[in-house]
């Protein structure tokens, strides 16, 4: 009797100290300011997440395995793992963290609390009582959009029409983010590496740990410089301001590695060509467009495809942000580029498309027309630039 109650006692003891652990944890990794922001929702038909118990993780992962990581980053790495159900998913397992990537794990779980969109990854829900926080997302089992455009041992080629559609479906997403979320919800990271492709090759939207929630009455967001080397907007970087049109420039500079198939960063010859935006915007203005685009665009695009979606691109690089297009105006003019090579395309979603079209300016069916600016020296430079793209 005596050995059995020094063994309850010892269980006993040890639960406890796993339970306060888990409880140390869970107020560590923003539990109690995540619990406040997600009460904090008024709309009673968003999803709040599920919270896993670490220990169903753990055993969906394979402990954590180091052969179930499907990438890494400076935020940490994410595994794949399988649930008891036979539902896969993608764990993104934070590195060490202060209390500066608290906030943002919390940001990123309360951001995707808010966002229903077939284009943006999907959050199953969270676990707070670990060492460091985990997000449970859905797997997407195809992948980034920047391994199928830059990975040489990439056997898929991603097609001209596929790049249309996932320029696209990226422009529908940032749109809906944009304008149509509860509140206006700037992404801040657009990539290729946060585009992923499911097993239809459908993009989504991806880590939006760096993303704010901005008040409808608030023009911008003045906050520290964050994003990536590459595709920061430079307006963003010398003020400090992030607005919407911080988010059109680094769709732009997809945009460019869609047609280029350059990395944003790349070991071209010439050191100024290094940065691809200004490497794109150079050699439309130099007439040489066609010299740097994709071999699959060229083999496969047509030439009023290709300078309309250049030009697009183009206007999205502007340095000044009040001249680039929004992007619902993008999103017009993707759909009207991708209706010229199918007319069926126009009919599909057509309750969306309507929607993002409301308010915006009227697009011609055969002749890419410039977006409604603010500056009418825009306007006439946008007109201007048909002239200077020769066809092949």
């Amino acid at each position: 009797m005596l050995l059995l109650l020094c063994w309850w006692l010892h269980k006993y003891i040890k639960r406890r100290r796993e339970a306060k652990l888990k409880q140390n944890f869970f107020k560590r990794n923003g539990g109690f300011l995540l619990q406040q922001r997600l009460t904090s929702i008024e709309d009673n038909h968003v999803e709040k997440g599920k919270l896993f118990a670490l220990t169903v993780l753990d055993r969906a992962t394979d402990h954590f395995n180091k052969n179930r990581i499907l990438g890494q980053g400076g935020q940490g790495a994410v595994y794949k793992g399988m649930l008891i159900d036979g539902t896969i998913i993608a764990v993104k397992k934070s590195k060490v963290i202060d209390a500066r990537q608290v906030e943002q794990f919390v940001n990123e779980i309360f951001i995707l609390s808010e966002i229903n969109h077939r284009n943006v990854v999907k959050l199953l829900g969270f676990c707070l009582e670990s060492e460091v926080p985990l997000l449970v997302y859905e797997f997407v089992p195809n992948g980034t959009l920047y391994r199928h455009l830059h990975d040489a041992n990439e056997e898929f080629p991603v097609s001209w029409e596929m790049r249309l559609r996932i320029a696209n479906e990226v422009a529908t997403a940032v749109s809906y983010l944009h304008s149509d979320a509860a509140m206006p919800i700037y992404h801040r990271d657009i990539k290729s590496t946060n585009i992923l492709l499911d097993e239809k090759y459908q993009a989504k939207v991806a880590d939006f740990g760096a993303s704010k929630l901005v008040p409808i009455d608030q023009t911008h967001l003045t906050t520290k410089v964050r994003g990536t080397f590459g595709y920061l907007d430079p307006e963003y970087y010398q003020t400090s301001q992030f607005t919407d049109k911080s988010d059109v420039y680094s769709f732009g500079v997809v945009l460019a590695e869609l047609l280029t198939g350059e990395r944003p960063i790349s070991q071209l010859t010439a050191e100024d060509d290094r940065n691809l935006a200004s490497y794109f915007i150079i050699s439309i203005q130099e007439n040489r467009l066609f010299d740097v685009l994709d071999k699959e665009v060229l083999d496969h695009g047509e030439n009023e495809e290709i300078i309309a979606v250049s030009n697009l691109a183009k206007r999205c690089l502007q340095l000044h942000g009040r001249y680039r297009p929004t992007m619902k105006q993008v999103v017009t003019e993707l759909e009207r580029v991708r209706s010229l090579r199918n007319p069926m395309v126009a009919r599909q979603n057509e309750e969306e498309i309507n929607r993002i079209r409301t308010g915006s300016i009227c697009v011609s069916s055969v002749i890419p027309m410039p977006m409604q600016l603010e500056a009418q020296v825009e306007l006439t430079s946008v007109q201007e630039d048909q002239s200077l793209l020769s066809p092949r």
